[in-house]
Formats: structure tokens, C-alpha cells, sequence
């Protein structure tokens, strides 16, 4: 899924300058504290719901508990559109969220608006 964003991002004309990649919530987590406190590292988050060991989810809300990257907006990735659940990863600090299947268009839509002005 990861490989499949990527592409999709680039096919809407985002330049992409490095691309942090984690296969679950725990892996993510790391990689943010590992960030913590590199001057704009970040831009976005874009994290599936659906991972293994740590979901996104569990991700999000422990990144809001810790604090990491607080000020990078995040896309939640879900086969999932329920109400409650959007309004879970809302709450827990989600900026949007792409239903799957996605297209180039649907992802730069909900991506481009959330990212800083070049």
C-alpha cells in the first residue's frame, strides 16, 4: 500500500523529497520520535488504519499522548468509511482521510490542501 500511495502522490505532481515509510504503528511511532526535533522533517503523515501490531488508530492517538510532529497534519488511509471511526481519528488528530480505492486525484485533493506553500 505504501509503494501504491507513493505513486499516487506522485502522479498528482507532488514532488517528493524523502519519503519516511513504517510497516505498523509502532515502526511510525519511532520513526517520528527519531524526527523529533529535526528543524521541517516533516510535511505529512499519511497512515493506514488497518496495520498490524499497532493500528492507526492506536497510532494516532499515542502520537497526540506523546506529542511527536504535533504541528504535521494527518491523512488516515481506510477501507473503512464509518462515521464513528472518521470521527475517532478526527479526534484523535486526523486532518482528512482517503476511503480505498483511491485515485491520483482523490489523494492530491485531500493532500495538497494540508501541506505548507512551497
Amino acid at each position: 500500500m505504501r509503494k501504491v500511495i507513493e505513486r499516487a502522490l506522485r502522479q498528482a505532481g507532488l514532488e517528493l523529497t524523502e519519503v519516511l515509510q513504517a510497516s505498523n504503528g509502532e515502526e511510525a511511532l519511532q520513526a517520528l520520535r527519531d524526527e523529533s526535533g529535526k528543524p521541517n522533517s516533516l510535511a505529512l503523515i499519511l497512515s493506514d488504519i488497518n496495520m498490524p501490531v499497532m493500528d492507526g488508530l492506536q497510532f494516532l492517538e499515542q502520537r497526540r499522548d506523546e506529542r511527536l510532529a504535533p504541528g504535521v497534519p494527518v491523512v488516515m488511509i481506510t477501507t473503512e468509511g464509518s462515521e464513528p471511526l472518521v470521527l475517532r481519528a478526527i479526534s484523535a488528530g486526523a486532518q482528512g482521510y482517503i476511503c480505498k480505492p483511491f485515485t491520483a486525484e482523490q489523494v492530491k485533493a485531500r493532500v495538497v490542501p494540508l501541506l505548507p506553500a512551497a
